[in-house]
């Protein structure tokens, strides 16, 4: 199992995109990584957009970012909600220095835009949020995956097989 000493932050909010969170969640682990769902509160339900539900593992306070290796911010609503939390934009501003890979998909463009980290960016994302990423200074492309460094992003679930293949081969680089 190639991510077998890797782990890996995965943002939760209500109202997350259901497969944008789970696809990744589940093929991470299938490849052997541990991945902690962290949410404002620990041990709490939260619901995508249609409903499923996850738990939970930690909350922002109770993370050490030094001890993982990568983070994914899923797509949905929850990204409007989850950049206006301080730790999630201290996580991503941290990974970025540290060069660890970050996954964003559809709307969570959104929260590396907070995280003032796009600046001279190749990304894509849902196409509906394309002016905010372009006006955040990146360069936005129309493209299933696009990875820039350690920065993997995609546009929408159609593409969650070629993000997260993207994502894992990274995370195997570290």
């Amino acid at each position: 199992m190639r991510l077998a000493d890797k782990h890996v932050i995965a943002l939760v909010e209500e109202e997350f995109e259901d497969l944008e969170l789970w696809y990744p969640v589940l093929r991470l682990r299938e490849e052997g990584a541990t991945v902690d769902l962290v949410g404002k509160e620990a041990n709490k339900v939260y619901h995508g957009k249609y409903g499923v539900p996850v738990t939970t593992d930690r909350n922002f306070t109770e993370v050490n970012v030094d001890a993982y290796d990568a983070i994914l911010v899923p797509g949905g609503w929850a990204p409007d909600k989850l950049r206006r939390y301080p730790e999630v934009i201290e996580f991503v501003k941290h990974m970025d220095q540290q060069k660890k890979p970050i996954g964003q998909i559809c709307h969570a463009g959104w929260v590396l835009i907070s995280a003032d980290i796009l600046k001279g960016r190749q990304v894509t994302s849902t196409p509906g949020i394309k002016d905010d990423m372009t006006n955040a200074g990146s360069t936005w492309h129309d493209e299933a995956v696009v990875i820039d460094g350690h920065i993997i992003s995609s546009r929408r679930p159609p593409d969650l097989p070629p993000y997260v293949k993207a994502f894992a081969d990274k995370l195997a680089e570290k």
